[in-house]
């Protein structure tokens, strides 16, 4: 005969974790492609109502409709987040048609390669200006309707290349490097107001901007990737679902690779 267990003593273990996002709202920077794209349809088949930024319209209105066949609530927003004033108007807009925003991923990224001696001011400070610039006009945008709730959830994409540099990639190796830091005083800053704030650091993904990559470099990079793949960027949306989940609530200023094994 099986002893009946002290539910006192042995609470049951809530094994079937939520990752239910319904009565959220959830911002999305570089939302009209890619990494943001995947992450914007993975919160919406949540139940997360979702704000969709890029910088051009056409594909901001693209993804916002995806989002509204999946019956959640979405708005397009066209904001080159480099430019702090755009930012601000764009978050005002965000606030009076949403109500409020709980989760902000800070997606949107660029890339201007090059070699060191030859990268001119311009790619420098473009890179700089909206990979990291574009978070931290976006967070101070936001943060302050989350600190007034206490409840928030911020999420930097960043990059491996933030990790361990790469030849050709100063400028995005310092945004990204820069974007981790950013994370961890973010994290330390907002925690006492319960909100959390994470990054993902994905390896190589299958997006517009990995395409380019010639054949020969490919099989390259897949040779020091352990799981042998390029990843998807529903690889990273799953992640980003997660931290931004109720399962997520003990986690703060951490960076999840999501790379295959690349650099562990």
């Amino acid at each position: 005969m099986t002893a009946e267990i002290d539910k006192h003593r042995f609470p049951p273990f809530p094994c079937r974790m939520t990752l239910d996002l319904t009565g959220k709202v959830a911002v999305i920077t570089g939302a009209g492609r890619g990494i943001g794209r995947a992450v914007a349809l993975a919160f919406a088949r949540a139940g997360a109502d979702v704000a969709c930024v890029s910088r051009t319209e056409t594909n901001a209105k693209q993804i916002a409709e995806e989002v509204g066949v999946l019956g959640r609530k979405s708005q397009a927003y066209a904001v080159d987040v480099a430019k702090a004033a755009e930012v601000d108007a764009a978050a005002e807009k965000i606030l009076a048609d949403f109500g409020r925003v709980d989760v902000l991923v800070n997606n949107a990224g660029i890339n201007r390669d090059g070699l060191l001696m030859r990268m001119s001011e311009t790619d420098w400070e473009a890179v700089l200006t909206t990979n990291l610039g574009g978070a931290f006009h976006f967070t101070r945008a936001l943060s302050r309707g989350m600190i007034r709730q206490r409840a928030g959830r911020i999420i930097n994409i960043t990059s491996i290349i933030g990790l361990i540099g790469n030849a050709g990639q100063a400028n995005y190796a310092a945004s990204k490097a820069g974007l981790i830091g950013f994370t961890k005083s973010v994290a330390r800053e907002f925690a006492s107001r319960g909100i959390t704030c994470n990054a993902i650091a994905p390896g190589f993904i299958e997006t517009d901007m990995t395409s380019a990559i010639n054949t020969d470099l490919r099989q390259k990079l897949l040779e020091k990737i352990p799981l042998g793949r390029f990843g998807q960027p529903d690889d990273v949306a799953r992640c980003a679902l997660f931290l931004a989940s109720p399962a997520a609530d003990y986690i703060t200023g951490q960076v999840l690779t999501v790379d295959g094994g690349m650099v562990m």
